[in-house]
């Protein structure tokens, strides 16, 4: 008789566990999708110029988004739905390194300039494409790097050796 009730037993324990995975599973689904509905507004926190190597003229200015935290510089443009021609984000990083970034859950189109520490425009990724997971590497050491719609880096005339400078606004 024992050894039938602790088999029992042992079945509703693991019964028990298989349910409690189940059900922890869907929570964790249903975080997910939250995250997803989730969407962030523009504010401008400086302003960012790119000016030609050739001449040092200006070729365009920007309102930027700054982000310089790691919760920022992972989440970037995820989730936003528009940004203006003017608009753009700017990644700080502590240090010059190779960085790699990817597209996942980002709904716009973007054009990607990796900048090296001398804030020259190392190398270019244009139109890189909504929601490709796939990395976009910046083949060079770089520390900042700027996004911006997709098709503004080669309307602007943007090419490698131009440079920005940028301002933070005082919050």
């Amino acid at each position: 008789m024992r050894s039938r009730f602790a088999a029992g037993s042992a079945l509703l324990s693991i019964w028990l566990l298989l349910a409690a995975a189940v059900v922890l599973s869907g929570c964790k689904e249903e975080a997910k999708q939250s995250l997803q509905t989730e969407t962030a507004a523009f504010t401008k926190e400086g302003t960012l110029r790119i000016l030609s190597a050739e001449s040092d003229t200006l070729r365009v200015e920007l309102d930027i988004e700054i982000a310089d935290t790691d919760y920022e510089t992972q989440t970037g443009l995820m989730y936003r739905r528009e940004m203006k021609d003017s608009q753009g984000m700017l990644f700080v990083f502590q240090e010059e390194a190779p960085h790699s970034f990817y597209m996942k859950n980002t709904l716009l189109a973007l054009d990607i300039l990796f900048i090296n520490k001398e804030l020259k425009v190392a190398t270019i990724h244009p139109n890189a494409q909504p929601l490709d997971e796939g990395g976009i590497p910046s083949r060079v050491p770089v520390q900042y790097v700027l996004e911006v719609k997709a098709g503004l880096a080669d309307r602007w005339g943007v090419q490698p050796g131009d440079r920005i400078e940028f301002n933070r606004i005082s919050k």
